[in-house]
């Protein structure tokens, strides 16, 4: 059965399929004002309880948790403390006359359809962690006082539709692996499969249903296979390969201090993609050497209005203090159109990935614009911070972005406002007119970085959400990987820096062929580094060169894809 592996390692062990519990709309509704006092009062109190329930969790000595797992627990106390969550939940209990019951399932239900529909993975991954305090709610609001934490046989297989963040960071040591039938490379379920060493495989469809308690299951975490019952060789074959990827494991993490330079002696940079300073220490823990991407969406959701400039001011801060002198490019605010804001009136639109969002609301409403701005141009102060533009599509926007830039220096110097005023500005090149012209647009800027998840959606016009054509996205199509190479040629021509930040850039298929093309800069999530070093270490740019030439050569993914595995196996 295929799936997704979205953490590598190979377990063999004994299924144990968990089925939840749905609780559903009663469509009971309130009669007088003493039951609507009454439900407030009793969803205050299930908040309470959920919260004080992680607090439980995170002082477990016995779980030995791990600092993401602290994190995720911390994110969710902030998510139930949420003043949004409460204000929406009481509105629909006071006016709406909705049951404590309905009015959560209600306006959880609406904010998980919103993190669903966004087009950046790691903000589409979120859905699960308002999910998970949702049904915590519920529990308590229903008077239930089970906890998540569960009793495993060892060698534990864990087989389910979906699991949630607090289920798998309460699993225990004899749970050796999960399958589930959704999920995403970016879910809390899978960042911590990852921290915690455990192999895992997401996405797998309805055929997991197939897999009874007791079933004999082979997981294979990173290639994202999973076997039911399989023959004694099968088993066999297995187990040499765990042994054998136990061993590379061991080789990987001696390579922190180990510098990315070919066997030639072309020096590469290794840096990672992350939503906030807690991210900073999994960055140089995997041999990270800065921050290619800088997500700054999570600065304005889950609040009622938009972060002032010295809240923003304070958030660089802090990851510019955390960053050890290192680069970090922060994106500016890239929300409209799938991401919504509940306090930012925004139309709805047909199109949402092809609307009013990003750069396009920033030339729009200067004024939240100029607040960001401001608020990194204090903090670079602090670190090496750097400004990046995403979803650019002509240099009509840069320049007018640039003029936005010298307004936000004005203001800061008539305020007499400590700020660092030479600093770097790029763009992200995500949209295919973007990469057709960048020989244009590499004379305004003084970096790229190439987002290849929408680059490749918007040139194959391929929605990446969509199940029935998701096989048409394809990043080793040759038109996608035209545009790299053309971005690339015209970011070294200028004299200009040029990095990947996409999913492409920690893809072991991709490294050397991106070598080869002249690409010296890759961002991925921190768990990558390793692997992506190794390769690179022990492989030569002219040889990179040589099997560019030769992908570029060809007219499908299908051969391109078959030749590069030859240099990957």
């Amino acid at each position: 059965m295929n799936g997704i592996g979205v953490s590598p390692g190979i377990s063999i062990g004994k299924a144990r399929v968990i089925k939840k519990v749905q609780i559903a709309l009663t469509g009971i509704l309130l009669k007088d004002e003493v039951s609507i006092a009454a439900e407030v009062e009793r969803f205050d109190h299930a908040v309470n309880k959920a919260i004080n329930e992680i607090e439980f969790i995170k002082q477990n000595t016995s779980l030995n948790l791990h600092e993401e797992d602290i994190q995720i627990l911390e994110t969710q106390i902030e998510f139930l403390a949420d003043p949004q969550i409460r204000e929406d939940v009481v509105e629909k209990i006071s006016f709406g006359k909705r049951n404590v019951n309905d009015a959560v399932i209600e306006v959880i239900g609406n904010m998980v359809n919103v993190f669903e529909n966004m087009d950046d993975e790691y903000m589409r991954a979120r859905a699960a962690d308002i999910q998970d305090i949702g049904n915590r709610i519920l529990k308590h609001a229903n008077l239930s006082d089970h906890t998540h934490a569960q009793q495993f046989d060892p060698d534990t297989i864990i087989i389910a539709e979906d699991i949630s963040p607090s289920d798998t960071i309460t699993m225990g040591k004899h749970v050796i692996g999960f399958a589930t039938q959704a999920g995403s490379k970016t879910s809390h379920a899978a960042i911590i499969a990852k921290a915690k060493g455990i192999p895992a495989v997401v996405g797998c469809g309805d055929g997991l249903g197939a897999i009874n308690n007791g079933d004999i299951v082979v997981l294979d975490g990173a290639i994202g296979l999973v076997f039911i019952n399989p023959d004694q060789q099968l088993i066999a074959d297995y187990t040499k390969k765990k042994a054998v990827y136990i061993e590379s494991v061991n080789w990987l993490r001696q390579l922190k201090e180990v510098k990315p330079i070919t066997t030639d002696g072309t020096k590469i940079t290794l840096m990672a993609n992350i939503s906030g300073a807690d991210d900073m220490e999994d960055v140089f823990d995997n041999g990270g050497e800065g921050i290619g991407l800088l997500r700054t969406e999570l600065l304005f959701m889950n609040r009622d209005s938009f972060p002032t400039e010295n809240e923003q001011f304070e958030f660089y801060k802090k990851v510019a203090l955390q960053s050890k002198s290192k680069a970090v490019i922060v994106r500016t605010i890239d929300i409209g159109g799938d991401k919504q804001l509940s306090y930012f009136n925004l139309p709805a639109e047909q199109n949402p990935f092809l609307g009013y969002r990003a750069i396009r609301i920033c030339l729009d409403r200067t004024d939240l614009f100029i607040t960001q701005l401001k608020a990194i141009l204090r903090a670079a102060i602090f670190g090496d911070l750097k400004i990046m533009l995403p979803m650019i599509s002509n240099v009509q926007e840069v320049r007018e972005a640039k003029n936005i830039l010298a307004l936000a220096k004005n203001e800061l110097l008539k305020e007499n406002t400590a700020f660092k005023a030479d600093v770097e500005l790029g763009i992200m090149i995500e949209i295919p007119s973007a990469a057709i012209t960048a020989d244009i647009l590499a004379k305004e800027v003084d970096f790229f970085s190439i987002g290849t998840n929408d680059l490749c959606q918007y040139t194959l016009a391929v929605d990446r959400m969509n199940e029935k054509i998701t096989h048409l996205y394809d990043p080793f199509n040759p038109g996608v990987l035209r545009l790299i190479s053309n971005v690339i040629d015209q970011a070294n021509k200028q004299k200009i820096h040029v990095g990947m930040c996409g999913e492409m850039a920690a893809d072991p298929l991709a490294t050397l062929l991106l070598l080869g093309m002249g690409l010296t800069n890759f961002s991925m999530g921190a768990a990558a580094i390793p692997v992506i070093k190794n390769i690179i270490i022990n492989n030569d740019l002219s040889t990179a060169k040589r099997i560019c030439e030769e992908v570029m050569h060809m007219d499908n993914s299908q051969n391109i894809i078959k030749y590069l595995k030859e240099f990957t196996a």
